[in-house]
């Protein structure tokens, strides 16, 4: 294809077995409003305790996270947000081909999300998608398909073909219609991660730092196929369904009695999944991971 990444050389591996403290999961929303009931926030330690959810009760809004994330998440944490953290690049040469404006890597991207729609509230992203140019990149609502928008399920990252071979079925981020849709979620995710200012490293878009947190993308799928789950029946909503999965890995029960909605069972489980895998270099080394698709793509941790 025009401008697929040929350079096959990969990013340098970290050493096995970072030393992380702290593992959370965060189950992301980019419907409109202030809070969202579909934001669920799990957190574990290093031993084989069950995730428990942060401020249980508490209905989240975007800035509730980005707060947390700046101020209250301890030190030493991996944390998992499930969204994307960048478009796909690598197989047209550009996040917007044919725009003289297209950003070059995904922290230009983030910025420029947040310059265009810095007067939407709560991390919306209304004004970014409304652009002229960029608009024609994306489907929205109300049949408005973009000229540019390509036919079916539309453009998708190195990591979203990789997540397809394992099984799953991945939607584009330049999808902003229907109950699948990941579009909003990661645009307004990344004006969370541009506010971060580089405080806590992004990874792959920002190198693995030998110590301290780090944020990476997660898809929740990964997790619950990992703990048993098909990809078709990957959502939990029972307490016994959780506790089956958490024992796959290695974490105790949670204990929950009954119903549990699936935005906390997803946190839940992926927070236990990063603890059960986070040590694991490969996990860190994608093969099809390349410099170049790291800081543009970025990568869904758990893709290979």
């Amino acid at each position: 294809m025009v401008g697929q990444e040929t350079n096959r050389t990969p990013v340098t591996p970290p050493r096995s077995g970072r030393d992380f403290r702290h593992f959370a999961a965060i189950d992301w929303s980019g419907a409109v409003g202030e809070r969202q009931r579909g934001i669920a926030v799990a957190l574990c330690d290093r031993d084989d305790r069950a995730p428990q959810i942060v401020r249980p009760g508490h209905v989240w809004s975007r800035a509730d996270v980005l707060g947390w994330l700046q101020r209250a998440m301890a030190p030493g944490t991996l944390v998992g947000m499930d969204l994307g953290i960048s478009l796909p690049f690598a197989d047209a040469g550009a996040f917007f081909p044919g725009w003289a404006d297209s950003p070059p890597d995904a922290h230009a991207l983030w910025a420029m999300v947040e310059n265009m729609a810095a007067s939407d509230a709560h991390h919306a992203v209304t004004s970014f998608v409304d652009h002229e140019d960029i608009a024609r990149h994306f489907r929205r609502h109300g049949g408005r398909q973009g000229d540019l928008f390509t036919p079916g399920r539309g453009r998708m990252r190195v990591t979203e073909r990789a997540q397809e071979a394992m099984g799953c079925k991945p939607t584009s981020n330049f999808n902003l219609v229907g109950a699948s849709q990941v579009g909003k979620s990661s645009l307004s995710g990344m004006r969370v991660l541009h506010a971060l200012n580089r405080t806590i490293p992004v990874w792959p878009i920002d190198p693995l730092p030998a110590h301290g947190s780090v944020i990476c993308e997660i898809y929740t799928t990964i997790a619950a196929m990992a703990a048993g789950r098909t990809a078709a029946r990957s959502k939990i909503r029972t307490g016994a369904d959780l506790d089956t999965a958490l024992a796959a890995l290695g974490s105790r029960a949670h204990g929950h009695a009954g119903p549990i909605d699936d935005h906390r069972s997803d946190a839940i489980i992926t927070a236990a999944w990063l603890r059960h895998v986070a040590h694991d270099a490969r996990l860190w080394h994608p093969a099809a991971m390349t410099e170049k698709i790291a800081i543009t793509e970025g990568w869904t941790f758990g893709a290979h």
